[in-house]
């Protein structure tokens, strides 16, 4: 296909293709990889993925260190202490259990099989459909009908075999970023082997030396700005100490869609789509863990050139690795806000002991946000709406001076961005997973773009939001926690959405003895 028409045709035709299954052969090597969660999913543990899955043991565990409490904020007595800041305060789970799995909020893991000795992987790299809002989806180019495409877990030491089909109509190739395998394999475009052609199969074969959080790619320019990245995961031979009770996966990325288009323009150099797992807040997927634990969070920055200075609010972390490899424990560094550059990866590692539901986001003010579009045409009207115009382009919205134009009053933030209202069904749809469970009720208006949560919740709190089918007011889990670790007398209930006519209410009465949203 040489004609940008062609090739845009095929983005949406192929999207569609994908969602309704891989070629026959192709699907049934795959597995469940081409059935990518729906909505909201951490992703459930493959059952042939060889990594401990056992429960954590609570009772007896050690809650001081040196000055450094794992259930309350603090840093410590000393900062040459190894539990300065919680750093080598351990968690929950032994050594001996091994690695705790993965959880990839919104994204699948992907099945192998042991063929000849080696875990052997199939992907597909083809275009996608992906809704990074509810209502907004896009076509973008990706793997095995996700975008970013399923997680490969493997072990250090593994030898793996890689089979890489391509679905495009265009030639790609694969690179695995960070690995350090036979020179053919490398898949650096022409520099070491010839591109994968339109419905060609090219075969990756070698033993795995590292451990850490990498990824695979197209090695395309292009095809990278499109989203065809995925995350790679290689457990150590010798797990880590101090161990961890959560490991978190996130990738960050950014396109550039204009209002009245669904496909990334590649050769912008701004973008006003930001992703984390494929999704825009606050349509991503909160991280929950229990009050105590010790926590890792590997975050991938496939952005195209837009680097992400990423903070956690009411923590402290350390970073204890970059895609390169495990630092060592004397070149940690304590931080709440870390730079991660573009193509690079970063871990960090922290001690949930301070309860709550604390922001997780890039620190870039436009990174915070949707749709980063100049206000223009029918939206910026009040009282006026796309579709109304569409119906009838021999009409025109009416032209009236708002106050916001003659500058009275100021636009709103950010920059009422009035072509992303939500309707029942999509905001239903945000609120619809275990981990928002009684958030407070606007909660979701606080988190756009790149974005999400980190809850900190109380063993009791955690058991009744992901371990049960209880349908929890909005409100109630943050106001029990206000209610046990901070003070109530200055708690100031959210507004109640009202999900039917789509506009904030007052919520009831505060009550002093039981706190809601």
């Amino acid at each position: 296909m040489t004609h940008t028409n062609d090739r845009r045709k095929f983005l949406k035709a192929g999207a569609a293709v994908a969602a309704a299954g891989f070629v026959a052969g192709a699907a049934s090597a795959i597995g469940q990889e081409n059935n990518p969660p729906q909505d909201h999913d951490h992703g459930k543990p493959n059952l042939n993925q060889d990594v401990n899955q056992s429960q954590p043991a609570r009772t007896g565990a050690q809650d001081e260190f040196e000055g450094f409490s794992r259930y309350k904020p603090g840093r410590g007595n000393d900062p040459d202490s190894d539990f300065y800041c919680g750093k080598l305060v351990p968690g929950f789970r032994a050594v001996a259990e091994g690695p705790v799995p993965i959880t990839i909020p919104d994204l699948a893991k992907l099945n192998y099989q042991v063929v000849n000795g080696a875990k052997e992987f199939h992907i597909v790299a083809q275009a996608v459909s992906r809704e990074f809002l509810p209502g907004y989806r896009m076509n973008v180019y990706g793997y095995n009908g996700s975008m970013p495409g399923p997680m490969m877990e493997i072990n250090q030491g593994d030898r793996i075999r890689i089979i890489v089909t391509n679905e495009l109509p265009e030639p790609t190739n694969f690179h695995m970023h960070g690995f350090e395998m036979p020179v053919q394999y490398d898949g650096a475009a022409e520099m070491t082997q010839n591109p994968i052609g339109p419905g060609k199969t090219f075969k990756y074969e070698f033993d795995v030396h590292e451990h850490g959080t990498f990824f695979y790619h197209s090695h395309v320019a292009m095809q990278e700005a499109m989203g065809m990245v995925g995350p790679i995961v290689v457990h150590p031979a010798r797990p880590f100490d101090p161990p961890v009770d959560r490991d978190f996966l996130l990738v960050f990325q950014n396109f550039s869609i204009k209002p009245n288009q669904t496909i990334s323009d590649s050769w912008k150099m701004d973008w006003n789509w930001h992703t984390i797992n494929g999704r825009s807040g606050p349509f991503t997927t909160p991280c929950v863990v229990k009050h105590g634990e010790r926590v890792r969070v590997r975050l991938i920055n496939f952005s195209p050139m837009q680097h992400h200075p990423v903070h956690m609010h009411g923590h402290t972390f350390w970073i204890t690795a970059h895609e390169g490899a495990r630092a060592p424990k004397s070149a940690w560094i304590p931080r709440n806000t870390e730079l991660v550059g573009v193509a690079q990866a970063s871990e960090f590692e922290f001690i949930a002991n301070n309860p709550g539901d604390w922001q997780f986001h890039c620190h870039m003010i436009h990174h915070m946000m949707n749709h980063m579009t100049e206000q223009f045409g029918p939206n910026i009207r009040d009282n006026e709406n796309v579709e109304t115009y569409l119906a009838n382009l021999e009409s025109r919205p009416r032209v009236e001076i708002t106050p916001i134009a003659e500058g009275k009053k100021p636009p709103g933030f950010p920059q009422k961005m009035l072509s992303m209202n939500m309707d029942m069904d999509e905001m239903m749809r945000i609120w619809k997973p275990r981990e928002m469970q009684g958030m407070r009720a606007s909660a979701a208006m606080s988190m756009h773009g790149l974005m999400t949560a980190m809850r900190v919740l109380p063993a009791d709190l955690f058991e009744r939001v992901m371990n049960s089918d209880e349908q929890i007011e909005k409100g109630e889990v943050f106001a029990e926690i206000v209610k046990r670790f901070g003070n109530p007398a200055d708690y100031e209930p959210a507004p109640k959405m009202d999900m039917g006519a789509m506009k904030m209410k007052s919520d009831r009465k505060h009550n002093s003895d039981q706190m809601h949203d």
